[in-house]
């Protein structure tokens, strides 16, 4: 008898981005002839050999990244992969390092190695989601640097795409923001997410049946937090209002999206090259040629090359940017998140932090 299909589910998700990060790996690095190979043309991965791929896994402690943490356990001993996990600290809740201590002591019953909690200092900049974010990124990039990582697991499921999106739409922020969240992102494709096609219900199923203990993050039942008011109130209604199915739609949006931002992407990237003086300094003449969703693309990589975080700048922020080219009339400077100003002087764009 097989698996729960939960467990079934979310132990092929990771290993079909299993085989893709092998792929990619072996790409890069040569592999030895299998005349070195041992019995059956397949050698066993030892977590000392280098040319074995490490793939970390996040971890809260969560039913989405403990479903995560499971199924990359049970996957990895069956490839030619070593597996780890990185659980952040942020400290934002009394308790919150005994709670990570226990993420560690699952993880390593689980058999992964490297194991590690890291402790994080949360800003303020953003607000306190997105400062946690931020902080809980630089830590894993961190991690994911010290042990030689070729990828790190996020446990965002279906559910987390429809959030975002959604989000998206309410910020305004454009086709981009309403691609939501990558397959693979970050340095490289660094992140990979397993779980996008998955819903919520099916790793906590697969909790579940497999006697995971989980741990639900009172931050996400709390309605000072906008995502938390989103999935308990927002989608609930709109599943109320318009029938089943929110979700779904949602996340084919996203694909939808992400296909149409990313070939506006590339156009963008081409014609930045094309909008430049000698001096590398864009002219406004030539951005007011470019149609306006590539002109916005186009200042809006010039902004996140000066400085600007790309988590803080928002369509409004380009949108200032975009009337110093389209509505020419003396303004002052536009300031941007980062410390970043942009500044229209002598026929030319000027973004720089100031």
């Amino acid at each position: 008898m097989g698996p729960h299909p939960a467990v079934a589910a979310i132990r092929l998700a990771v290993r079909r981005v299993l085989h893709d990060v092998l792929t990619e790996h072996t790409r890069r690095t040569p592999r030895p002839e299998l005349a070195e190979a041992g019995a059956g043309g397949r050698r066993a991965p030892f977590p000392d050999r280098p040319d074995t791929p490490l793939v970390l896994v996040a971890c809260s402690g969560g039913a989405d990244s403990m479903a995560l943490a499971s199924a990359l356990a049970f996957e990895a001993r069956k490839l030619d992969v070593r597996a780890g996990g990185i659980t952040v600290d942020h400290g934002l809740q009394d308790g919150s390092d005994t709670r990570a201590a226990e993420v560690v002591d699952r993880l390593t019953a689980m058999h992964l190695d490297p194991v590690e909690s890291v402790a994080v200092q949360v800003g303020h900049e953003g607000g306190p989601e997105a400062a946690a974010r931020d902080a809980r990124y630089a830590a894993l990039d961190a991690a994911a640097e010290r042990h030689g990582a070729a990828a790190v697991l996020l446990g965002h499921t279906r559910d987390d795409q429809a959030e975002t999106v959604l989000l998206g739409l309410a910020r305004g922020s454009g086709i981009r923001s309403l691609s939501g969240m990558a397959a693979a992102s970050g340095p490289a494709g660094r992140y990979r997410r397993p779980f996008l096609q998955l819903d919520r219900q099916t790793a906590r199923k697969a909790c579940l049946v497999q006697s995971l203990p989980v741990w639900d993050d009172p931050h996400n039942i709390d309605p000072a937090y906008t995502r938390s008011r989103l999935r308990h109130e927002g989608l609930p209604a709109l599943e109320k209002a318009l029938g089943k199915g929110v979700v779904e739609a949602l996340a084919r949006t996203a694909q939808l999206s992400r296909d149409d931002a990313d070939a506006l992407d590339t156009w963008a990237a081409e014609a930045d090259r094309t909008v430049r003086d000698d001096a590398g300094r864009l002219e406004c003449a030539k951005l007011y040629a470019l149609p306006p969703a590539v002109r916005r693309r186009v200042l809006r990589r010039a902004a996140m090359e000066a400085g600007s975080p790309p988590g803080s700048l928002f369509a409004r922020h380009i949108e200032e940017v975009d009337r110093l080219i389209t509505g020419w009339r003396g303004q002052r400077a536009i300031n941007l998140p980062g410390r970043v100003e942009a500044r229209r002087q002598g026929g030319r764009l000027v973004i720089r932090q100031s």
